[in-house]
């Protein structure tokens, strides 16, 4: 009679580990946000205040509204990034209503770019963005720590060298 272990399913590979965005990126969406709409806020009240009447100066309170509910957003948004780095694919996760997994199968991957505009530059944050066959995928990762952002794309750039050296 063979003695054998109940309940195991032969699944070798574990669970991702799942790494989030740094807290930099939150602050400078959020900072934007007020950027934006509290100066809207005032070019809107003060005008209508003064040319037309303080009841059409409420006309201001919709940018400060979207203010407010933009906020908690951001932060849910920011909340659903995360991407994983596997033994043959990296994996990309957003979405708050709508759940968006992209997987990027590094044998796949033509092109791995870091990029940093002027504001994420100020933030200290960088980008990485994965070019692929395939001319819908989008797989971008935004927000990271530049040092962490080159160290991405060398890994997935090897990773990537070595897996289409058989194509």
């Amino acid at each position: 009679m063979e003695t054998g272990t109940m309940g195991t399913t032969g699944n070798t590979e574990s669970e991702p580990v799942w790494t989030g965005l740094p807290p930099g990126l939150l602050r400078m969406r959020r900072l934007l946000l007020v950027v934006w709409l509290v100066p809207l806020t005032l070019a809107t009240g003060l005008p209508l205040g003064l040319l037309v009447g303080p009841g059409w100066a409420a006309f201001a309170l919709l940018p400060l509204a979207l203010l407010l509910w933009g906020w908690p957003m951001l932060g849910r948004n920011w909340r659903s990034w995360r991407y994983a780095e596997r033994a043959d694919d990296l994996l990309i996760s957003r979405g708050v209503l709508w759940r968006e997994e992209t997987i990027v199968p590094y044998g796949r991957m033509q092109l791995v770019e870091v990029t940093s505009g002027p504001v994420e530059r100020h933030f200290g944050l960088a980008s990485v963005q994965l070019h692929t066959a395939a001319a819908a995928t989008d797989a971008r990762i935004p927000g990271l720590d530049p040092a962490e952002a080159e160290r991405l794309r060398d890994r997935l750039t090897e990773l990537g060298e070595a897996r289409s050296a058989g194509l």
